[in-house]
């Protein structure tokens, strides 16, 4: 029995380039798509935001000139390109999904309500969620939360590079220590990168619960449903 009924599953854009500088790896994709195939299996209701920082982002265009806000739909659009490709991906395995946009593009997408999401969701639908919020100034981790509050998810999956939060970024400092479990007010409190302040505020607010873990760990999405300690817990 999967452990959570309906989940919000947060994908990072930069992780679907794999072993490349820039774009989709093929193979990461395949990855993610058969990791989903094994919990829509288990009768799992999954809604997916995906990023966009493998193609562009808006932050990173702000400093190199980009006007902000043309620099955030920009990183909208490139989100939409990610959701279309794990739509595809999905569909070649068997798994129905859909596409909604937080902006209208007809016929690239549905436009996103949340009555369309859940009414897609319990017919054993795969929802995407793209666009982010469909307004400049938010990132996808906020989008994530706003879809997951949304859809009344049980969870909301941050899947990742790394295997939990942790004391530091353990890619830089050897001596950084997991969490296995946490709360929103640590969270904010020691300024740890989990998500932007607004989407982990969202998140306590409406208590929401997140799990942190490895994504690129084929295999690990599957065992978090089981409800096995793996990753970081953060809760109220």
């Amino acid at each position: 029995m999967a452990k959570y009924k309906r989940i919000l599953l947060k994908l990072s854009g930069e992780s679907l380039m794999g072993e490349k500088q820039y774009g989709i790896d093929e193979n990461r994709l395949a990855e993610y798509a058969a990791q989903i195939k094994e919990i829509a299996d288990m009768g799992v209701q999954i809604g997916i935001v995906i990023g966009g920082g493998n193609i562009f982002r808006g932050l990173s265009g702000a400093s190199k000139g980009f006007d902000r806000v043309k620099g955030d739909q920009m990183g909208m659009l490139a989100t939409v390109i990610n959701s279309l490709a794990l739509n595809s991906a999905l569909m070649a395995q068997g798994v129905k999904s859909r596409v909604l946009t937080a902006i209208r593009m007809e016929p690239i997408g549905e436009f996103y309500s949340k009555d369309k999401a859940i009414a897609a969701l319990e017919k054993g639908e795969v929802v995407i969620c793209s666009a982010g919020t469909g307004n400049p100034f938010f990132t996808t981790d906020t989008g994530s939360s706003l879809r997951g509050i949304e859809i009344e998810a049980d969870v909301m999956l941050k899947g990742t590079r790394v295997d939990g939060i942790y004391t530091a970024d353990p890619e830089k400092d050897p001596t950084a220590t997991k969490f296995d479990d946490i709360s929103y007010d640590e969270v904010l409190n020691r300024g740890l990168k989990v998500m932007d302040l607004t989407a982990t505020a969202m998140c306590k607010e409406n208590k929401l619960p997140i799990v942190v873990f490895d994504m690129d760990t084929p295999g690990n999405l599957k065992k978090v449903m089981l409800g096995e300690n793996i990753g970081t817990y953060v809760h109220c």
